[in-house]
């Protein structure tokens, strides 16, 4: 095949013939720069997955602990309000004399137990007559106390019972505490409200 030049108006020879193209392609800057950006991106990503995540967690923590926290606060008010007389052991365990369904009264413990000497968390145990235990609700924190009272009397502004002659009133004061390997993943407080003893007669 004949090939033939011409000249430019700048002079320069052009082939008329075969020419070979230059291929576009992205210059190491501009990879280096697109590499960058698109870990930035990904760890923006990754960091939005892992706190959407854990605040799924921590949801699912708080529903699961309400639920509890609010069946065992019913079951020791109906236990209380029913109750007719009470024998104090202390801060973490009580023992009610609730009437059965026929009608005797049977003893029923309320006791808080640590998972170990010096644990941060516990569980509430309800024990029947028959010595049945029951938990109520787990992962307590240890700061749990039963708390109790008389009855209030004008000018009087302690009314803390101190034996179970007197007492007419009692509370139940405690938090859930769910642990993981970093430490707490959620609390929630539950201080009742003070349960009055309806049935128990009292000495002033």
């Amino acid at each position: 095949m004949t090939t033939s030049t011409h000249r430019t108006e700048r002079g320069q020879r052009v082939s008329t013939g075969k020419r070979h193209s230059r291929r576009a392609a992205f210059t190491l800057s501009e990879v280096l720069i697109a590499s960058t950006l698109s870990v930035f991106v990904m760890a923006g990503v990754l960091g939005a997955f892992i706190f959407f995540g854990r605040t799924g967690l921590a949801i699912g923590h708080y529903q699961a602990m309400e639920t509890e926290l609010r069946r065992g606060m019913e079951i020791f008010a109906e236990d209380v309000r029913t109750a007719t007389d009470i024998r104090w052991t202390d801060a973490w365990q009580i023992t009610l004399s609730v009437p059965s369904s026929e009608g005797a009264a049977q003893p029923v413990s309320y006791v808080f137990q640590p998972e170990r000497p010096g644990a941060l968390t516990g569980q509430l145990y309800r024990i029947a007559a028959d010595g049945r235990r029951e938990r109520l609700v787990q992962d307590v924190a240890s700061d749990f106390a039963f708390r109790r009272y008389k009855l209030e009397q004008p000018g009087t502004i302690d009314n803390t019972a101190g034996n179970d002659l007197e007492t007419k009133q009692l509370q139940l004061n405690l938090r859930t505490l769910r642990l993981t390997a970093n430490g707490p993943a959620a609390t929630q407080a539950a201080i009742s409200a003070r349960y009055v003893l309806r049935n128990k007669p009292v000495s002033r």
